[in-house]
């Protein structure tokens, strides 16, 4: 036994984006601090933020902060089960990091039987290697049309008999309506199951909200657990949604197209915490502001983001940029759209076919069914920075090859990785995570035109967020040891 009243413990919300990630990763370095062996776990993840694993898979970003916050390498069976979506109604279906199939969402839903058993599977080995097993929810328990076969919520909690956390956003406004009518969703059981709610992103008074606090108990019968404060400043992976740049705070301009199947928007988060850099995200209809360097981002659909380009005005603008001297970087779908064509003869990424590409490095890529996926590191080719170290991770199916290839971005583990044009202004690489880490992202903004004393340790300010998010919810993990130790 581990000494606390649960072997595991699962946090759900009332809506998406309500918390559950932050309060999970909370929990795991509690845990950790306290001497726990503990590891995160999500049954059930719909991202297109993944990380890639030691053990060879990939596995949504947020569970790999939270194996961070528990002070352990994130693995597999963190998150059995992960959908990347290909396109409003089909997803890649993801089984213990590797790809199962492409289904639309009735077949998925026909499916969850078998994926039930991978994460029954996956769950039963943390526990015995761990002892402590923190879990988190996806959307919320309240979709009825979702309750049957579910395997991300209560389902998954039934199936294990586990306590049940369940977190509302105050900032959004509703909380009380939030958390009332989820409960008048869910079935008696399900209900018994819930320890009690922590409120997330208060800021305010406390005493204003303390009326609507005895309500709330009085209305459930259940307690606040605690009230967790809006923290500014946060440095922690997002799980799906962009986060707002910090437009306006630096003078060097980063601009970067939000494609509607961007993946892996994580690579920005240096950028976005960089003094002297302005992080732009342009989304559908906004124009295209000046900048110093353009970025394309990762996609899971780059022939569908790559036709979106086109409507929006991106060729022209890009053209009219490198016109001026301004600098361009692909990442990974991105750097497949700079080449001359891209090509899918299997449907990897939705219909089969083939688009001409933007034309500003020469390669083809053609898109295959087997991804990989590697953590890799070596070291950068730029003329001022070729004893600078680099390290990233590699998830792609596609393969690319032209006369731009043999003027390399990265010597990776003994081999050529990436391309440039031969003027020096567009480069292309499959490496995520590359501005991560300090060294790197400094010698791409120079070769970008930055010249900054500044560098950002993203892995430092990570670590001092997690160790302030929990700092605010060791109150409610005393709570809930106090909660269940009376049941």
């Amino acid at each position: 036994m581990n000494g606390l009243p649960f072997t595991t413990l699962m946090v759900q919300g009332t809506t998406s984006d309500a918390g559950k990630s932050t309060v999970v990763a909370a929990l795991c370095r509690l845990l950790k601090r306290r001497g726990m062996r503990v590891a995160p776990f999500k049954p059930q993840n719909m991202a297109l933020n993944s990380a890639v694993t030691r053990d060879g898979g990939e596995i949504g970003r947020a569970q790999a902060l939270q194996a961070a916050a528990a002070g352990i390498e994130p693995h597999t069976d963190m998150n059995p089960v992960l959908l990347k979506p290909s396109s409003d109604t089909g997803a890649q279906v993801i089984i213990h990091g590797r790809v199962r199939a492409d289904m639309n969402a009735r077949a998925y839903h026909e499916y969850k039987t078998v994926a039930m058993a991978a994460v029954l599977e996956s769950h039963a080995r943390l526990v015995s290697q761990y002892g402590t097993v923190v879990v988190e929810g996806a959307g919320s328990p309240a979709e009825i049309n979702l309750r049957d076969r579910d395997i991300a919520n209560m389902g998954f909690a039934e199936a294990v008999d586990c306590p049940v956390i369940l977190v509302a956003d105050i900032d959004r406004g509703g909380v009380f309506a939030h958390i009332v009518g989820t409960l008048a969703c869910l079935s008696d059981s399900e209900r018994r199951r819930i320890v009690g709610f922590v409120i997330n992103r208060f800021r305010g008074d406390i005493k204003l909200l303390e009326p609507g606090l005895a309500w709330l108990e009085e209305k459930t019968g259940k307690p606040v657990l605690g009230v967790l404060p809006y923290l500014h400043g946060m440095q922690l992976d997002a799980e799906d949604a962009v986060q707002a740049a910090q437009s306006g705070k630096g003078h060097f301009r980063v601009v970067v197209p939000s494609l509607p199947r961007m993946s892996n928007h994580t690579d920005f988060d240096a950028l976005r915490a960089h003094p002297d850099v302005d992080l732009r995200f342009v989304r559908i209809g906004e124009t295209i502001p000046a900048a110093d360097l353009i970025i394309l981002p990762g996609s899971k659909n780059t022939r569908g983001d790559l036709a979106w380009l086109r409507s929006q005005g991106w060729p022209a603008q890009l053209a009219h940029h490198l016109r001026y001297g301004g600098k361009v970087i692909g990442i990974c779908g991105g750097f497949q759209m700079l080449g001359r064509s891209v090509a899918d003869p299997l449907g990897v990424e939705g219909p089969a076919g083939a688009s001409p590409g933007l034309g500003l490095l020469d390669i083809d890529t053609e898109l295959a069914r087997e991804k990989r996926l590697a953590l890799v590191s070596g070291r950068s080719t730029l003329a001022d920075d070729v004893d600078v170290q680099v390290r990233g991770y590699e998830i792609h199916m596609g393969v690319s090859a032209g006369p731009a290839m043999e003027r390399p971005a990265f010597v990776i583990e003994g081999r050529d990785e990436g391309a440039r044009s031969a003027d020096g202004q567009v480069l292309g690489t499959y490496l995520h995570g590359l501005f991560d880490h300090p060294q790197a992202c400094a010698a791409l903004l120079r070769w970008a035109g930055l010249q900054s004393g500044h560098l950002v340790d993203t892995a430092a300010l990570r670590e001092s967020s997690l160790d302030r998010i929990a700092d605010v919810t060791e109150p409610v993990l005393d709570r809930v040891l106090a909660v269940l130790a009376q049941s």
